[in-house]
């Protein structure tokens, strides 16, 4: 892999840099760096958005070295790691797009799709985790040093219109990237199901907000078409999985492994544990490392201060992930042929008319979930579906649940689906907890809904953060987003 460093200083006066004069590097040197950088964004070792985040506030994990983040006291460090997405992967990408708009011969329509594909994915990324970003009038240069915010909702329908633009644009007559393509090795085909499935998604996350036009977008979406197939996580790219392939030697690692991340500083919580020991959960020693001299698994409850006897039950090695997740090989995940059933699943519930029933997708989702983590044993699968039946009178809890466990390592997703499905275990029992020390963020007893804005928006672009912050309802974790109406 070859990473582009240049355009990744992450200042903010990246988010507008000037995009329209062609960079002199070659593009495929340039897709490396955005696809590189931008799953390094998530999973960065020093300020894991994904792990301080995402996969503390779904409740996966429970912190242990910094117990604060579990009672959703966040450094900024972790709190603005994706706003660095503006100062390098999103310039990388503009700049692709720059270089064929000046190529004499005409641009090359597959490495501007691919590009568009890429631009869709984080800019719903970011406005996912903060609402209101600058979208339209972002990286103009000295143009607009202060570029403005736009509405969530309104950048949705931008991006619907941006994968749609870029599936129409692919021309398989044409050559894409040369090399330099780590997601899928430049397969037209895939990404155009990545573009749709990103779509489907969308249309999902909006159910409750907008049904009419979700029920649009999902339909579109399915019929254009979705991932089709799902393998492991070990084998990166045999499949539609949108997976970032790392590899075993430095510094092509999975930034957040388990050699960067000696102070072990998360544990698996009990939320997590209790649910799948109650199910009998074949995938639980995939998630959750065995215990040290056998006996029960132990997670920690979500956000408990641990002192003496606490300390010593809740510490490495007995609650700590298994190495697999930890390993240097472990995929950065784009997104899953797992999440796709079950947002199907979900539209069938709503009564989208789809295809197949929504039990058929639940079943799915289940299916390869197991196969993404290695459960082989048909006999094991089949038993575990018997015990978690598709229920159409609780089918937010039910495929809500199911979800959420598929959903493991991908935390930010998780999040957002927890927060916006506001599901419980299947029959209606609780399944997650306020933190057992109390939260320390006054706007926040439960979940953060959102992160807040980095603090260098409030005096590098005051007046636009001061407008952005009104129009959602202020810049606290405790504001909900547009698309999060049923709770």
């Amino acid at each position: 892999m070859t990473l582009l460093l240049a355009s990744c200083t992450k200042t903010l006066e990246s988010v507008n840099h000037d995009t329209t004069l062609p960079n002199t590097a070659p593009v495929e040197y340039l897709l490396t760096g955005a696809e590189v950088s931008s799953m390094g964004d998530v999973y960065d070792a020093a300020a894991a958005v994904n792990g301080y985040v995402g996969m503390e506030y779904a409740q996966y994990w429970a912190g242990t070295q910094s117990e604060a983040s579990s009672r959703y006291q966040l450094d900024e460090g972790a709190n603005n790691t994706l706003w660095s997405l503006y100062s390098g992967p999103l310039i990388n990408l503009n700049q692709i797009i720059a270089v064929n708009r000046a190529q004499a011969g005409g641009p090359n329509p597959n490495q501007v799709a691919i590009a568009m594909i890429l631009k869709a994915w984080m800019y719903e990324l970011l406005t996912d985790v903060y609402g209101n970003i600058p979208y339209s009038q972002a990286q103009q240069g000295v143009a607009n040093l202060t570029p403005a915010y736009d509405d969530s909702r309104t950048i949705y329908t931008g991006l619907v219109a941006q994968l749609d633009s870029a599936v129409a644009m692919m021309d398989s007559t044409k050559e894409g990237y040369k090399s330099g393509e780590l997601f899928y090795n430049g397969n037209l085909t895939q990404w155009k199901r990545l573009a749709g499935s990103l779509k489907l998604r969308m249309g999902i996350r909006m159910a409750d907000a907008d049904p009419a036009t979700a029920k649009t977008l999902v339909l579109s979406a399915v019929a254009a078409g979705v991932m089709q197939s799902g393998g492991t996580w070990t084998s990166p790219g045999t499949a539609d999985d949108a997976l970032f392939p790392y590899e075993v030697t430095a510094p092509y690692q999975n930034p957040f492994n388990a050699a960067l991340r000696a102070l072990n500083q998360f544990v698996v919580s009990s939320t997590l544990v209790n649910l799948m020991d109650s199910l009998q959960d074949p995938r639980l020693p995939k998630y959750m490392a065995y215990p040290d001299g056998g006996g029960s698994f132990k997670g920690k409850p979500y956000g408990l201060n641990m002192f003496g006897d606490d300390f010593n039950v809740y510490s490495f090695p007995d609650s700590f992930p298994p190495r697999g997740v930890y390993s240097p090989t472990f995929p950065g995940i784009l997104m899953t042929y797992s999440e796709v059933q079950f947002d199907l699943a979900e539209a069938a519930a709503r009564g989208y008319g789809l295809p197949l029933d929504a039990a058929t997708y639940y079943a799915a989702g289940i299916k390869a979930s197991m196969t993404f983590w290695g459960v082989t044993s048909d006999s094991a699968v089949n038993a575990y579906l018997a015990r978690v039946p598709y229920n159409a009178d609780d089918w937010r809890d039910c495929i809500g649940s199911q979800k959420w466990l598929a959903l493991y390592q991908d935390g930010l997703q998780s999040w957002f689906e927890r927060t916006r499905l506001d599901f419980r275990q299947p029959g209606g029992q609780a399944l997650f907890i306020a933190p057992v020390a109390g939260s320390l963020d006054p706007t926040v007893s439960v979940v953060p809904y959102r992160l807040t804005y980095p603090v260098s928006e409030a005096s590098t672009n005051a007046a636009n953060y001061q407008k952005a912050a009104a129009a959602i309802g202020g810049d606290t974790k405790g504001t909900k987003l547009w698309w999060n109406k049923f709770n």
